[in-house]
């Protein structure tokens, strides 16, 4: 785990196999921050649109910070977080166009073959906060992967899509191999949400506990990585919210929280041998 870089993932380790896109030099992760690692997205994921913005009485003004023009993956993949006692990781954000106070938690914990990351964001301010958190692993090429989603929204850079039944290459249900070019999301979700299998025979599961769970999956064919992001809302969604949308960010009241927790259990396929994982 990397604090001053957002709190987030550089290395997961299963088997002795490394499994996220990892830089050799970590100041990569501040320099480039959406493409390597694992990292926290808050207070929203992936896409919501830039410049002003009314909310009820306030007002969202947000600068891009994509080449698109959206602003993406909220305000904390590269900010140092605060390491707590029971080493946890804590940071309290807010401001530079988002008029709302929060406190984000994030403990990630490691218990034989399991890595557990259980994220929570709390509105500290003073009346209701549109808000959504999720994570952002950059996975090393898997093999095969299966996404267990019934309904999907088919392209994540539209802001007023809805969700489809799944179908065609879209239809990932089973276990197969990734297909190229994808940027979609998934919801309707089984547990466990998704599996990904890579050559050298490991398997990771993710069950995803939250009241609303999407999966947003990336699979650009320019990188030997796909991002496989759990999160509690579809992109576009302060748009979604506005619209009265599906998929939208979740109206947190003052002093509430917004949870969210991922389980990924790791298996090496054909052995039975002793299993170990562990996160950095």
């Amino acid at each position: 785990m990397l604090a001053d870089a957002g709190a987030r993932l550089h290395r997961i380790s299963a088997f002795g196999h490394d499994l996220l896109r990892t830089p050799a030099d970590e100041r990569l992760h501040l320099t480039d921050p959406f493409f390597w690692g694992g990292y926290v997205m808050a207070p929203w994921c992936n896409r919501i649109e830039a410049g002003p913005t009314r909310v009820g009485s306030r007002l969202v003004a947000l600068e891009s910070n994509f080449p698109d023009g959206t602003a993406i993956h909220g305000q904390v993949a590269a900010r140092p977080w605060q390491v707590q006692g029971d080493r946890s990781f804590k940071l309290r954000g807010g401001g530079d166009g988002w008029p709302w106070r929060y406190e984000l938690s994030e403990r990630v914990s490691v218990l034989d073959s399991r890595l557990r990351i259980e994220l929570a964001l709390t509105n500290v301010d003073d009346g209701p906060m549109p808000a959504g958190i999720g994570i952002h692993p950059w996975f090393r090429r898997p093999e095969m992967m299966a996404i267990h989603g019934e309904l999907v929204f088919v392209d994540n850079v539209k802001s007023d899509a809805a969700p489809q039944p799944v179908a065609g290459q879209l239809d990932l249900r089973s276990v197969g191999v990734v297909p190229d070019g994808v940027d979609a999301t998934w919801t309707d979700l089984s547990n466990p949400a998704v599996e990904l299998v890579w050559e050298h025979r490991v398997r990771a599961t993710m069950r995803i506990e939250a009241d609303h769970a999407f999966v947003v999956a990336a699979t650009p064919q320019e990188l030997d990585a796909i991002a496989v992001e759990p999160q509690t809302h579809a992109p576009h969604g302060l748009g979604r919210l506005l619209n009265g949308g599906p998929g939208a960010l979740t109206m947190v009241a003052p002093g509430a929280t917004l949870s969210l927790v991922i389980n990924l259990d790791f298996e090496q396929l054909g052995s039975r041998g002793h299993r170990r994982t562990s996160a950095r």
